[in-house]
């Protein structure tokens, strides 16, 4: 069953999704050599309880921390460490916000710098992992795009699945978007591939996380050694963007952005 949103619902989730979007400004602005993933969870947790809000992942399904860190193969749901961040890294921040009873969920993907300077020799180094970012994140706008009334989910996963494939990337299949709102994970799944006009039709009140999940190789994934990350199988690089969006009588309403 959909849980649709009131208006005055959505609008708690926009004032959630404000606190997580600057929550999130911070940490990539500390995603740099040398850091440990450990230490941007932490600055997460101080940050979080700073707005008066509550992390969504602490806890869920035993996750142990608040931020999710995943770093090159790793798609989604890292267990921040003591591991170093180095120059080149891919490093994915996915983290969620319960605030006045709702959750907001938001992802991004950061290319590890020196100062967020990227010299000649970094930019020919890095072009393919620099092109993943582009392509994810634009297809993440494409997705949002579709999210209006009368398309279909089917409509948001089309789209995103055809832009990245021509770009010569895959999107996980195993690893889906979702409903959001008083749970942290509500119905319906929402696929970042699929047929346009196929499935569960867009209605005002709906709230979806959109969020595609883009690898440089084969789309299939495995279970990591911690039993929380998911990596990519063949060992090719991932990258993660996402948004909370509610479906509106108008256009998308992003309240993650």
């Amino acid at each position: 069953m959909i849980n649709l949103k009131t208006k005055k619902e959505i609008e708690a989730m926009r004032e959630g999704g404000r606190i997580l979007k600057s929550i999130l400004e911070e940490l990539k602005k500390k995603t740099v050599p040398g850091v440990t993933t450990g230490s941007l969870n932490k600055l997460a947790n101080e940050l979080i309880l700073k707005y008066g809000a509550k992390p969504s992942f602490l806890g869920y399904g035993d996750f142990p921390a608040v931020l999710c860190v995943s770093v090159n193969d790793e798609i989604v749901h890292g267990v921040p460490s003591e591991r170093k961040l180095k120059e080149g890294d891919l490093c994915k921040l996915d983290f969620g916000v319960l605030y006045k009873g709702f959750h907001t969920d938001s992802a991004v993907t950061v290319l590890v710098t020196k100062g967020g300077k990227l010299s000649r020799v970094f930019n020919r180094k890095y072009s393919l992992e620099k092109k993943l970012i582009s392509v994810t994140k634009k297809s993440l706008e494409i997705g949002i795009a579709k999210a209006v009334v009368g398309n279909r989910l089917g409509d948001i996963g089309a789209a995103i699945q055809k832009f990245v494939e021509k770009a010569g990337f895959g999107v996980v299949r195993d690893l889906v978007g979702h409903g959001i709102g008083k749970e942290l994970h509500e119905s319906p799944q929402v696929p970042n591939y699929g047929k346009e006009g196929a499935g569960e039709k867009l209605v005002p009140g709906m709230v979806i996380a959109i969020e595609p999940m883009v690898v440089t190789g084969s789309w299939k994934i495995k279970d990591g050694d911690d039993g929380f990350v998911f990596t990519t199988k063949d060992g090719g690089l991932a990258a993660h963007f996402e948004h909370t969006v509610a479906i509106t009588e108008k256009e998308p309403a992003v309240l993650t952005g």
